[in-house]
């Protein structure tokens, strides 16, 4: 038994970013044939499409419906209708108290998590219908369910997002698409290593050791198979 994407195409958005290349690494190990999506990281998008076979890149504003419809025509031209997508990208800001946090960021973070969901499930999911097939994930967070100061902008995006996909899921189920979510904590990736942070949140986990990018991908592959079938729905912290 293993994890085979071979014929199935996944989009992941916010592919330049650290997390987002590994997942995208990830599918096509899998089988995926991989659309790199990008905002403004051209260069990063380049590279890793010269790294991966059967790949393509689309660069577009996840929080414009114009910019996602032009990436889904662009994708399908090139590599097919997605069967999966994995809805990565989110708008980087400067985490403070409520009283100080600016609603732009307010503003920002309802955009690229619940917005960017919902125009993604609204340009892909047809086509998914259409063959009675398909796979949405999305990079939730710990942050949801543990509302630590300074967190507010972010969870508040991130908690909506949640239950615009746990709505979608039953929306959908009946054509054979599953709606998953998966919740990095603390993750250690290329330039963020162990060193320096706290012992207390490493404690905290039941492993006893901070998590790794690749462990994240190696969720979302699972997710994005067959052998994920029966499981809708979940979020995954």
């Amino acid at each position: 038994m293993k994890i085979d994407l071979t014929g199935r195409v996944a989009l992941v958005t916010g592919a330049t970013s650290e997390l987002g290349r590994v997942i995208a690494r990830t599918l096509a190990g899998c089988g995926a044939r991989v659309a790199i999506h990008y905002h403004q990281n051209a260069a990063l998008a380049a590279a890793l499409h010269e790294e991966l076979p059967d790949s393509c890149v689309a660069q577009a504003d996840v929080t414009q419906e114009a910019d996602i419809a032009r990436m889904r025509d662009e994708v399908t031209r090139q590599l097919g209708a997605p069967d999966i997508i994995v809805n990565n990208a989110v708008i980087q800001y400067t985490w403070t108290h409520v009283l100080d946090q600016s609603p732009a960021d307010y503003r920002s973070q309802f955009e690229s998590c619940v917005l960017h969901n919902v125009l993604m499930a609204q340009a892909f999911v047809p086509a998914m219908i259409e063959k009675r097939w398909g796979r949405v994930l999305a990079i939730n967070t710990e942050c949801a369910m543990q509302n630590w100061p300074n967190q507010s902008a972010y969870v508040s995006g991130k908690r909506g997002m949640d239950g615009v996909l746990r709505v979608l899921a039953k929306e959908v189920g009946e054509h054979g698409i599953t709606v998953n979510q998966v919740a990095p904590g603390w993750m250690v990736s290329e330039t963020r290593p162990a060193e320096g942070r706290p012992d207390s949140y490493r404690d905290a986990v039941p492993l006893k050791r901070f998590g790794h990018d690749q462990d994240i991908a190696h969720a979302v592959a699972f997710l994005a198979s067959d052998l994920a079938a029966f499981i809708s729905g979940v979020y995954l912290p």
